[in-house]
C-alpha cells in the first residue's frame, strides 16, 4: 500500500517546488525561481522512474502528474516571462500580461500530449520541461547580456516561437531509453554528451544552444528513421 503512494508523492513534490518557485519569480527573484525549477524537474524524471520500477501506474498519477506540470512548467515559465517583460525596455501597464501566452500554450501542449496516442514513446512538440528550462535560464543571460535579453521586441518574438513550439508537429525524442544500443541511441547520447560539455562553460547560458541542439538532433532523429514516426 505505501510503495503505490511514492510515485504521487514526488510528484506531490514536483508541484510543491512549482509553488515556491512562482513565489520567488513575482517577487522578482528570478535566479532563485530557475533553481526551484530544475528541483520540480528532478522530481518530474523520478516520478516516472519510480512509477515504472515499482509497477504501480495509475489513472489518477497520470492526471496527478499533468496537474503538477501545468504549475511547474506551464505557470513558472510564465511568471518569469511576465517579469521580464516587466523589466524590458519597452515600459507599459498591459504589456507584460503577453508572458502568459507561454502558460496558455503549455496548457494546450499538456492536453494534446494527454490524448495524443502518438506520444507514448517520444514527443511531439516542444516538451514543458524543456521550453521552461529555455525561459528560465533568461535572467541569468541577462547578467551577461542585459542589452539582449531586455529588449522588448525579443522576449515578445521569443514568447511566440516558444508558444508555437509548444504545439507544433515537430518530433521530438525523448532521453527515456529502451536499450543502451549505441547504434539505436547515438543521437541521443551526442546530445547528451555535448549538453555535458557545454553546461560547465556557459552554466544557465547553455541552454538556449542545448535547446537549438535538441531540436536539430531531433529532426535528424526521425529522417534517419522514418519507421518510427506517426
Amino acid at each position: 500500500m505505501v510503495k503505490k503512494h511514492i510515485p504521487n508523492a514526488i510528484t506531490c513534490a514536483n508541484l510543491f517546488s512549482g509553488c515556491i518557485g512562482i513565489v520567488y519569480a513575482f517577487n522578482g527573484q528570478l535566479e532563485t525561481a530557475a533553481y526551484f525549477v530544475l528541483l520540480s524537474g528532478i522530481f518530474d524524471f523520478f516520478d516516472g522512474l519510480a512509477a515504472r520500477a515499482l509497477n504501480v501506474k495509475s489513472d489518477i498519477g497520470k492526471e496527478l502528474d499533468s496537474l503538477a506540470d501545468m504549475v511547474s512548467f506551464g505557470f513558472l515559465p510564465g511568471a518569469v516571462m511576465f517579469q521580464l517583460l516587466k523589466q524590458s525596455d519597452y515600459t507599459s501597464e498591459y504589456l507584460p500580461y503577453l508572458g502568459f501566452i507561454i502558460t496558455v500554450f503549455s496548457a494546450l501542449r499538456l492536453a494534446k500530449f494527454n490524448i495524443d496516442t502518438r506520444q507514448t514513446e517520444d514527443f511531439i512538440g516542444l516538451n514543458t520541461p524543456m521550453n521552461t528550462l529555455f525561459v528560465v535560464s533568461l535572467p541569468f543571460i541577462q547578467q551577461d547580456y542585459p542589452a539582449l535579453t531586455g529588449s522588448t521586441v525579443l522576449l515578445l518574438a521569443l514568447t511566440a516561437i516558444l508558444s508555437t513550439l509548444l504545439v507544433s508537429e515537430i518530433r521530438i525524442f525523448s532521453l527515456k531509453f529502451s536499450s543502451t544500443s549505441w547504434k539505436l541511441n547515438k543521437l541521443k547520447y551526442i546530445f547528451l554528451i555535448l549538453s555535458a560539455l557545454l553546461i560547465p562553460f556557459l552554466k544557465f547560458a547553455a541552454v538556449p544552444f542545448i535547446l537549438v541542439l535538441y531540436i536539430a538532433l531531433s529532426i535528424i532523429h526521425f529522417r534517419q528513421n522514418p519507421a518510427i514516426e506517426a
